[in-house]
């Protein structure tokens, strides 16, 4: 029966995907040389182990959203879920490398979005929890099938940079907010009143007014 093992040996931007994407390589690994591995439906549960770095006092202040102030957070600091990917590895023996594609979402209403958004520079400890179904056979053996042991997991830690390079990649020089309908509509209707050409024009011309009233 495999005793798969799992290792990241690299990531990149992927660069040609309808919606950023980082392309994970990974290294799948079976002992039992004389196994062949006919394919493997391959699940895995992305996470963010926040705990597992520090974080300067400008990284602080950026992921007061998420966390709250600093000093609770013994409490808040907690594992983020990022996301769920799939992927199909193909026949081999031994060992291979499939690259496993992860979605990465740009709307700040998402935790991992602000999370990433929120650091300066250094790197993000991620675990990758797998699941699934590996389809084997032993020698000239029929063909098996077997669930991937629910203890199988990997960490590995990942340049903030290249969340910024693939976010700049697919929207460069911007960001990206979504808002509810009724507030885009009001939004809509202050700009078109006042013949604002641009989007950025509007929100600055509303922080400008909210400014003015602060400073009063």
């Amino acid at each position: 029966m495999p005793d798969l093992q799992f290792e990241v040996e690299g990531t990149e931007v992927e660069p040609f995907a309808v919606s950023p994407q980082l392309a994970f390589k990974l290294r799948v690994t079976n002992p039992a040389a004389d196994e062949m591995i006919h394919s493997i439906a391959l699940r895995a549960q992305v996470q963010i182990e926040s705990m597992r770095r520090k974080y300067s006092s400008q990284e602080q202040a950026g992921l007061r959203d998420l966390f709250g102030e600093p000093e609770r957070w013994g409490q808040t600091l907690r594992t983020l879920l990022w996301t769920h990917t799939s992927t199909i590895v193909p026949a081999f023996q031994g060992s291979t490398e499939v690259k496993l594609l992860v979605p990465c979402s740009f709307d700040f209403n998402v935790a991992a979005t602000k999370y990433f958004a929120g650091l300066t520079d250094g790197e993000v400890p991620v675990c990758m929890q797998f699941s699934g179904s590996v389809f084997y056979a032993h020698d000239d053996g029929p063909l098996q099938v077997t669930p991937i042991s629910w203890d199988k997991e990997v960490h590995f830690r990942l340049p903030v940079k290249l969340w910024r390079e693939l976010m700049e990649t697919y929207y460069p020089g911007m960001a990206w907010l979504c808002l509810e309908r009724d507030a885009f509509e009001r939004l809509y209707r202050y700009k078109v009143e006042r013949g604002i050409p641009t989007w950025e024009q509007a929100l600055d011309s509303l922080l400008r007014c909210v400014e003015a009233v602060v400073k009063r």
